[in-house]
């Protein structure tokens, strides 16, 4: 990238808290003052999965796509570490945290202030919450610590299988556990696929198009070092606008229960550092790189909200606090995790290097070079 591309995106990434807390305050002010956009805006959503913010998702996930080098997926089975880091956390440990302090906080240290009937539907909301690891913007946190796109690919699709079979059991016994009863807690096929197909298939399927066109046409080096940088500020401009879109949508919320949402954020907050470091810790324990670490560790830390938000709605009520709990989720998410984005990028010197490997063009590109300097009779000789 030229000198000036560099210094812009810099001043995008230095001030970035600043303009979130600005995109957030916009935010609240257009869903007070002009009611009229994001009712708009609500009208174009299906199954839970706003279509205004999965468009700026989308253009968010797509700079991550276009570096996902097809051929080097294979590549991630070899050292299946990160992985494994990201299965454990996201499902033998994070569920069971988020309910653990949920618990502690809505029936043990809130029990004075919240309702008893209150806070089990919080706690109903935030097991939701805790069962459901990030699909989309896990893309946009590893893209931002620079991790490693096809491990990041694979991880997300994994973690989607998983969550088939995973989601209404690890739901239903917590409840059971908790004392909210139920009739049943089903997974919302219609709102699961969608997600999938809007942010992992659509942007997928564009970043291998675009990569395998640009690549035959005007070569690797244009594409890796012209191209994909013109995208680095469209993804920091499509999460500020999401911001502003997903505040709006909350904004008379936040002012008419401002007390309820600082409360039910408070143990959402401490969860997500605390899944961070278990899973950001443990693959420092076992020595991964630094690539591969943060987006391991930024998969569980985040939630696949749109999932929560429908199950909430789905059982309890568009208006119940379960419901109330999982948007809380929302909110915070994104700055929450902001901040663990500058705690990767912080301590990347934790992490060993990656040395780089050669692809099987470079291989191709070298062979060639040496092929073309043989002498004749050296290669009949061999």
């Amino acid at each position: 990238m030229s000198g000036q591309k560099t210094q812009g995106i810099g001043f995008f990434e230095k001030y970035l808290t600043l303009w979130v807390v600005l995109c957030m305050a916009v935010g609240v002010a257009v869903g007070l003052w002009l009611p009229d956009v994001p009712r708009f805006l609500g009208q174009f959503e299906y199954y839970n999965v706003s279509v205004p913010v999965a468009i700026l998702i989308w253009l968010m996930i797509y700079p991550m796509m276009l570096k996902v080098d097809f051929a080097s997926i294979k590549n991630v089975g070899r050292n299946p570490r990160g992985l494994v880091v990201t299965w454990v956390t996201n499902w033998l440990i994070k569920p069971f945290t988020m309910f653990g302090l949920s618990y502690l906080f809505f029936y043990v240290i809130y029990a004075a202030i919240i309702p008893h009937e209150t806070a089990k539907a919080y706690l109903a909301g935030a097991v939701l919450l805790g069962a459901a690891p990030c699909t989309a913007m896990v893309f946009v946190w590893s893209h931002l610590t620079k991790g490693n796109p096809a491990h990041t690919l694979v991880q997300v699709a994994t973690n989607d299988l998983i969550i088939l079979p995973a989601f209404a059991p690890i739901v239903g016994v917590l409840f059971m556990i908790g004392g909210i009863s139920v009739e049943g807690v089903g997974v919302p096929w219609a709102t699961l696929f969608l997600s999938v197909v809007l942010f992992v298939v659509i942007p997928l399927s564009a970043g291998w198009l675009t990569r395998s066109i640009l690549t035959r046409k005007k070569g690797r080096e244009y594409f890796e070092q012209k191209f994909i940088p013109k995208f680095n500020q469209i993804t920091i401009i499509g999460l500020l606008l999401t911001l502003i879109i997903i505040f709006s949508f909350q904004g008379r919320t936040i002012v008419e229960q401002p007390v309820d949402i600082v409360l039910i954020a408070v143990p959402l907050i401490i969860q997500t550092f605390l899944i961070f470091t278990i899973a950001y810790l443990w693959a420092k324990r076992w020595k991964l790189p630094h690539q591969i670490a943060s987006p391991a560790a930024m998969i569980g830390a985040s939630n696949f909200f749109e999932l929560a938000v429908a199950v909430a709605i789905s059982v309890f009520g568009l208006n119940s606090p379960a419901a109330l709990a999982t948007i809380v989720g929302v909110l915070v998410e994104v700055p929450v995790m902001l901040t663990l984005v500058r705690i990767s990028n912080n301590t990347r010197h934790w992490f060993p290097e990656v040395k780089k490997e050669r692809n099987f063009d470079e291989y191709q590109a070298v062979a060639g070079s040496i092929n073309d300097n043989v002498m004749p009779e050296d290669k009949r000789n061999g």
